[in-house]
């Protein structure tokens, strides 16, 4: 009779909890019981006297004081470490910061910057009027070096929590943290917090705004531009931004000529976009943002209706006009003169030949067509004539309107762009090609209207085809787009590859792809072949685990930001800062043992299982971690994690004490050995590949034969089986 066993109370987490000199306690929390009692319990195994002087915080991780509203979130086997409780770690440390020893006082604010990042301890310190403190250690202007950072991260991180309004802050206090931006030679960590934090205050403040852009100058943010740390230029212009955003709206007309006149744009390209260096995540955003504040400039034109009755708009019309049919004498007689504009406005292209002034009272695009249209007669003189006369010279079906064409364009550049829409938060998505003009916004608007020009011909378009033309323009000018143009000579390229026959011919692929592939028949064949696609991945990641990685090992101290990339020959490319030791790791022949060792140098090749001392049986492993739940990754600094090693560390855990760190492409491998499904990116790709060009070979010989949606009928039994062939 098979026993049944009773699975564990859902309200009961069994976890270890640490203290200092002593042995763990391997305890199971009640979730139901108040933490109070339970801390009491803790301190009564250790002797310890007082259980309300302490708490229960995480060994691991960030640390985090555990509160009755956060517990929830403890799993089983989670180490916990009793430590001294948020409000007594407030005051003794708020102590210490006020000593006068200078050692003492620097591990203070060293160990508060770290603690200041836990919403409990933070309220706390917050209570004891720790930020006032702190503010008034930084007006004193007394600190310098490691002990100002440290005091400039901890008030950064308490006031992120919200607890505090902005607007307390004194304006002593920002001329301060401003003069740390304005000198020209200060540590970076003091500029990278001081840069964060009139961040904070600008866009957390309207009051702070006006305080803070009184004290710097754009200038002085431009300057900070041209260095090579890209922490400080993004910090820099994420301060811009901030600034850009939170100025009045008369002011940004103002603050954008200021920028232009500083030559911040190509600053930009040559110091950031072109820089040696590789743009992050948060760079891409900021230049992100500022695109779209740089655009939004465009709205109040954008929503400007035009005035048929104001002379001075008419007379850009009539320039237009001029510009065009130069040539051509005016008649003296006022009906001639009337028929002839209304001729040449028709030729132009307006919707209304009589008073084109009306084909500019709908907004968007209002009055900013007409001023792209005006850049565009001017600048591009020869251009503009050229797409007029050529369309005037058409036969009247197939004329391309510029006029009404532009107007359209302009609007469809304004929905691409968004224009008028706030930045959105996590978006990256800047082009390069927009830092590379003073005139971007005009100059984008003078290649689009060749290429509508150019697709209309292509697709011998008459007025009923203008929405299908203008689709498929749209769909030319966000294929091109997504393509990341690095300048403007480099879309025109792109668009040049992307004409009528070329979309046709991607709409066509793409319909295929999605409708054949969706069909009954398709989808049953496929997964048919999917468990033969996923066994040759499999097979395919264990030959490589059975081959062995050469890795360097990873020393103890690791500089922010460097990260280990693993190439497809088994080798890794590692920066100076880690250790210059190696290790080789390899799969037994009958997938049964991880064999490892440390090695000298790097090989040249297999290293033979007999110079491999240790191993591990696949058996013992347990599982398979990545990112930031490795054992290696759980320590965190006061500052910021570097986000790519998470997202590329992984460890095999086979034993409670011990862990041993691979990297990359072994993870598919290492699940594969444990019976698992293979997760990774790669194998994704590598499966959606592979099930794709085995389709298509086997549907080859179907190419222009429509697949039924259902199978055909199977014919009714013969009435007799007289019909076979006797061998006799």
């Amino acid at each position: 009779m098979q026993k049944y066993i009773m699975p564990p109370p859902v309200d009961i987490v069994k976890v270890a909890i640490e203290w200092p000199g002593a042995n763990a306690q391997l305890i199971e929390m009640d979730q139901k019981r108040a933490l109070s009692s339970i801390i009491r319990e803790v301190c009564d195994g250790w002797s310890l006297s007082g259980s309300e002087q302490f708490a229960l915080r995480y060994a691991d991780g960030p640390q985090l004081y555990i509160t009755e509203q956060s517990r929830s979130e403890i799993k089983n086997g989670t180490i916990l470490r009793l430590a001294i409780s948020p409000a007594r770690a407030a005051r003794q440390l708020l102590e210490r910061i006020q000593s006068h020893g200078i050692d003492a006082r620097l591990e203070a604010l060293k160990e508060l910057a770290k603690l200041s990042a836990d919403p409990t301890f933070a309220a706390e310190f917050i209570n004891m009027e720790g930020i006032g403190t702190l503010a008034r250690l930084v007006e004193s202007g007394t600190h310098f070096g490691e002990m100002l950072a440290f005091t400039l991260t901890a008030f950064l991180e308490l006031m992120d929590h919200g607890i505090v309004s902005w607007d307390l802050i004194s304006l002593s206090f920002i001329k301060q943290i401003a003069g740390y931006v304005n000198q020209p030679m200060v540590d970076v960590s003091i500029l990278q917090r001081s840069l964060a934090i009139l961040e904070s205050m600008v866009l957390n403040s309207h009051s702070l705004y006006h305080r803070v852009a009184q004290e710097i100058t754009v200038g002085q943010l431009i300057g900070h531009l041209q260095v090579s740390n890209q922490e400080i230029q993004t910090y820099a212009i994420a301060l811009i931004n901030a600034l850009f955003l939170k100025a009045p709206e008369d002011r940004r007309q103002e603050m954008a000529s200021t920028l232009a006149q500083k030559h911040l744009r190509s600053i930009i390209l040559n110091h950031v976009i072109r820089g040696n260096r590789p743009i992050k995540a948060e760079m891409a955003h900021q230049l992100y943002v500022l695109q779209v504040l740089t655009f939004n400039l465009l709205e109040e034109r954008m929503m400007t209706k035009m005035d048929p009755n104001d002379q001075a708009q008419r007379d850009i019309i009539f320039e237009l006009r001029r510009i065009a049919f130069d040539g051509e004498n005016d008649p003296t007689g006022t009906e001639k003169r009337k028929a002839m504009y209304t001729k040449d406005y028709k030729m132009l292209g307006f919707t209304n030949h009589v008073n084109p002034a009306m084909d500019f009272t709908q907004t968007p695009p209002g009055m900013l067509a007409l001023d792209n249209m005006l850049y565009l007669a001017k600048v591009h003189q020869d251009t503009y004539i050229r797409i007029v006369l050529e369309n005037s010279s058409r036969e009247d079906k197939h004329e391309c309107p510029f006029g009404r064409c532009a107007i359209e364009l302009t609007r469809m550049l304004c929905e691409i762009l968004q224009v008028g829409e706030l930045p959105n938060e996590g978006c990256n998505d800047y082009h390069p090609m927009f830092f590379t003009h003073d005139r971007a916004w005009e100059e984008f608007f003078c290649v689009c209207i060749q290429l509508l020009n150019k697709t209309w011909k292509e697709m011998r378009a008459t007025a009923e085809d203008f929405n299908k033309v203008m689709q498929v323009v749209r769909e030319q000018i966000t294929r091109a787009l997504a393509m990341k143009p690095s300048s403007l000579d480099q879309l025109k390229n792109k668009l040049r590859g992307l004409n009528y026959s070329e979309i046709l011919r991607l709409r066509q692929s793409e319909r295929m792809s999605q409708d054949d592939f969706q069909s009954p028949p398709i989808i049953e064949l496929r997964e048919r072949i999917q468990p033969e696609i996923l066994e040759l991945i499999k097979q395919q990641r264990l030959n490589r685990l059975c081959e062995g990685s050469c890795f360097r090992k990873l020393g103890n101290r690791r500089r922010q930001g460097s990260l280990m990339y693993v190439d497809y020959r088994l080798s890794i490319v590692s920066p100076a800062s880690f250790v210059e030791k190696f290790w080789f790791c390899r799969l037994s022949l009958n997938h049964k043992v991880l064999h490892y060792g440390d090695l000298d140098e790097s090989p040249q090749g297999e290293v033979p299982f007999e110079l491999l001392s240790d191993k591990i049986p696949v058996s013992d492993i347990k599982s398979v971690v990545t990112g930031k739940d490795c054992p290696h990754m759980k320590e965190k600094s006061a500052l910021k994690q570097n986000k790519e090693v998470l997202e590329l560390a992984f460890s095999v855990l086979y034993d409670p004490d011990e862990t041993l760190n691979f990297y990359c492409i072994w993870t598919d491998g290492l699940c594969a050995l444990l019976g698992r499904e293979m997760g990774s990116d790669l194998t994704r790709s590598d499966l959606d590949t592979l099930i794709s060009m085995e389709m298509k070979l086997r549907l080859l010989d179907l190419e222009n034969i429509t697949i039924p949606e259902a199978p055909p009928p199977v014919p009714k039994e013969p009435s007799s089986y007289n019909f076979t062939y006797n061998y006799s």
